[in-house]
């Protein structure tokens, strides 16, 4: 079983817990009904697993009267062996977005003490299908993401101590032995092919078969597109398309901020836009916006009419690249600028699932570009990403204007600090 960080959460929002219920949301596919499962399985003498896109008849159970009561003598008859005992039963309403009646009786079922109550939703639906009543103050919203390095780590047998000893080498900015330093760096780009799908990652891991990890991904891509044709209005559903796939020539061409017209010749904002919020909800895409100015908040700051798209799952980026240019980058063999844009979106993924909001900065005139500023120790810090080791004109054009009280250089090569900067090696990104 793949180990992940998310279980912990549940563990903390089940000890703390206060008339609040827990809702899981996140793109297809990304592990949330089998974690949450082990979890209650682990942490509950009874648990009830009502799914609605499984089972479409059990939306009955919330029509009509919505108090506890009445929704427990409901599940009784719909599933007759199930048992509710106060404390010691978790209620598990799977795919709620298919139920938006199920999603409004969460409020009454937060303040009720005879179960625990964890629902889970892809994005896309959530936000989709239409709600009665949103549980405002009633429900804990956590979101899931695919694996992220370390959890890829953990699934290629590096326990905790092994981490904590590559933390140490990140907080001491001391250089990593060169023989550790070179199988990272190869597992890291074995994470650029595989990404961190949970069907992706364990197909991986049981054949080492790197054809197999993209005919999964390309199984995913496909289940995607499904979606777009479900969900999407009629007018929409080919703009949809068009704006997700145009991300590896958005990525290849460096691009300062997203571009309508790499979708289509003569693509304009009033084409797209509504086509990338859909992606966005989707949990497929993420938008990170230049500013102004790095200065506290950020978010103050935003242009918002320039911005970058990146992928949310690095594997399937590069899977829509296409299995020539997977096998290139685990061979450390790619060049060219798409090179730098992949590896920009890998460290795109890998703060993105740290819980860390990114921002860029571009100015209007001349060239200086620093690729994520974060909001780190009270202060704005620069994180410049390179694909292989090379100078850093911008960010010490940066430095010397904004003197920041330190900045990030992510490279190919080892740990060193100098001039302000501290240059670390992509796979230890996951410790910014």
């Amino acid at each position: 079983m793949l180990k992940r960080k998310i279980y912990d959460e549940l563990l903390v929002w089940k000890k703390n817990k206060k008339n609040e219920c827990l809702l899981v949301k996140g793109a297809r596919q990304v592990g949330k009904s089998f974690i949450i499962e082990e979890f209650g399985r682990n942490n509950y003498q009874n648990m009830i697993v009502i799914n609605f896109f499984k089972h479409p008849e059990y939306k009955s159970i919330f029509e009509g009267d919505l108090s506890p009561a009445e929704i427990y003598k409901r599940i009784s008859l719909q599933l007759p062996d199930v048992r509710f005992e106060k404390g010691k039963t978790l209620l598990f309403l799977d795919e709620i977005q298919h139920c938006p009646a199920a999603r409004t009786a969460i409020k009454f079922l937060a303040t009720d003490d005879m179960c625990d109550v964890i629902s889970s939703g892809s994005l896309l639906g959530l936000h989709y299908k239409e709600m009665v009543s949103v549980p405002v103050g009633y429900e804990r919203q956590i979101e899931m993401f695919s694996l992220d390095f370390e959890e890829f780590l953990w699934a290629y047998g590096y326990g905790e101590e092994a981490i904590a000893a590559l933390r140490g080498y990140f907080e001491r900015a001391e250089k990593i032995p060169d023989a550790i330093h070179s199988k990272l760096s190869s597992i890291l780009r074995e994470y650029l092919a595989v990404g961190g799908m949970p069907d992706v990652v364990n197909t991986f891991f049981a054949t080492h078969n790197f054809q197999a990890v993209n005919q999964k991904q390309s199984n995913i891509l496909a289940e995607y597109e499904e979606d777009i044709n479900k969900y999407a209005s009629v007018t929409e559903k080919q703009k949809i398309g068009a704006c997700y796939y145009s991300l590896p020539r958005q990525l290849a061409k460096e691009n300062t901020k997203f571009q309508y017209s790499v979708v289509s010749k003569g693509g304009s904002a009033k084409k797209y836009e509504h086509a990338l919020d859909w992606l966005t909800d989707a949990g497929f895409v993420k938008a990170v916006y230049n500013v102004s100015m790095p200065q506290l908040p950020l978010r103050a700051y935003e242009k918002t009419g320039e911005f970058k798209i990146y992928g949310t799952d690095i594997g399937l980026v590069t899977a829509m690249c296409g299995f020539e240019t997977q096998a290139a980058l685990v061979e450390d063999k790619l060049t060219g600028p798409a090179k730098g844009g992949i590896y920009e979106n890998l460290i795109f993924d890998m703060l993105t699932k740290r819980g860390i909001e990114l921002h860029y900065i571009k100015k209007e005139s001349g060239t200086q570009e620093i690729e994520f500023l974060i909001e780190q120790n009270r202060g704005v810090i620069p994180v410049e990403v390179k694909s292989k080791r090379g100078s850093t004109q911008s960010l010490n054009a940066y430095l010397k204007e904004w003197e920041p009280p330190y900045a990030y250089k992510i490279t190919a090569g080892n740990i060193g600090v100098a001039d302000g900067k501290m240059t670390i090696p992509h796979y230890l990104a996951i410790f910014i």
